[in-house]
């Protein structure tokens, strides 16, 4: 139950995807206790979260032994092509989603941004990659893009405002971009997670830069100590760990599976928000945590058992 290409069986990409979704549930209650704990802005926060995360994996790798680095495959030019590409839609991910937020709001920029990314991966992947979903894949998303929007929305004083919503579509295309090209490379074995991320990362923080800069790159802090710590916590756990799971797993899985999989980071969004920032327990944060899970499970399972059949020589992927 392997991709052929990459090695990595099914499997274990979807519990990696598992994983990063998880991991990155957590960024968000991290970002708010350093709004707490210091006058830090987003586009710095999203700076400082790559350039550590990519300070991190380099220095990774460079205490891995010789023999175990593996070697980057394909032509100099054709990587840094596929760094630049994955690097900029990182980059319109982020920064398109913190100014949507802005925007108007984080419920709605949150709905729209992951919203919209499993339709236009779903789209993208039957047009250029011909995965097919199928009837309980379609199912499948729409329970979870239900519950991402009972999630978000069932505590209700949301504002829509037009151009918010434009720049959350913006963000769901530059993940859906990040996601679809990750598994196209994939499927031709030219993708290693560690290799993606460190490139990406590198991008990403060039494009970010001169914005933090503008909004200023140093903050001031009481504790900054504290400060330091959380910073440190985004940069390993859901940057450096969480986007190395997701690329390895985003090369094997389906994306639009992928897509689904990663709405598990509202979810962990929502259970620390309840555990440790004192927001209450709701009926729809229950009835929307309850979809979303179980649309996560049926997906995941429907496409180890794909993988399976796809390995067994009965339905080819």
């Amino acid at each position: 139950m392997s991709n052929a290409a990459s090695g990595l069986p099914v499997g274990r990409g979807l519990v990696y995807l598992i994983v990063a979704g998880t991991a990155w549930g957590t960024a968000g209650a991290a970002a708010s206790l350093v709004y707490r704990a210091s006058d830090m802005g987003p586009v710095a926060l999203s700076f400082w979260r790559c350039a550590s995360g990519l300070a991190l994996l380099v220095a990774a790798r460079l205490m891995r032994p010789r023999a175990a680095r593996a070697a980057a495959p394909g032509p100099l030019g054709r990587r840094a092509l596929r760094a630049c590409v994955t690097g900029l839609g990182l980059a319109v991910f982020q920064t398109a989603y913190f100014a949507a937020v802005s925007a108007t709001g984080l419920a709605v920029a949150t709905v729209v941004t992951l919203g919209a990314g499993p339709v236009l991966i779903a789209l993208g992947a039957r047009l250029t990659l011909g995965e097919r979903l199928g009837g309980g894949g379609m199912a499948a998303v729409a329970g979870a893009l239900a519950g991402l929007g009972v999630l978000v929305l069932g505590g209700g004083g949301a504002t829509v405002r037009p151009w918010g919503v434009v720049l959350g579509v913006v963000s769901a295309a530059g993940y859906s971009v990040m996601t679809l090209l990750t598994r196209w490379w994939g499927r031709g074995g030219a993708a290693d997670g560690t290799s993606t991320t460190v490139s990406a990362f590198a991008v990403t923080s060039l494009c970010l830069l001169p914005f933090a800069l503008d909004e200023g790159l140093l903050p001031h802090a009481a504790r900054p100590a504290v400060l330091v710590g959380l910073l440190a916590y985004i940069a390993a756990v859901p940057t450096a760990l969480a986007y190395a799971l997701y690329f390895a797993g985003a090369a094997v899985v389906r994306s639009a599976t992928v897509s689904v999989i990663m709405l598990l980071e509202p979810v962990g969004a929502a259970v620390l928000a309840i555990a440790l920032l004192g927001e209450r327990l709701t009926a729809a944060t229950l009835a929307g945590t309850a979809l979303m899970l179980g649309s996560v499970a049926g997906l995941a399972l429907a496409e180890a058992r794909q993988a399976r059949a796809a390995e067994e020589g009965a339905v080819p992927v």
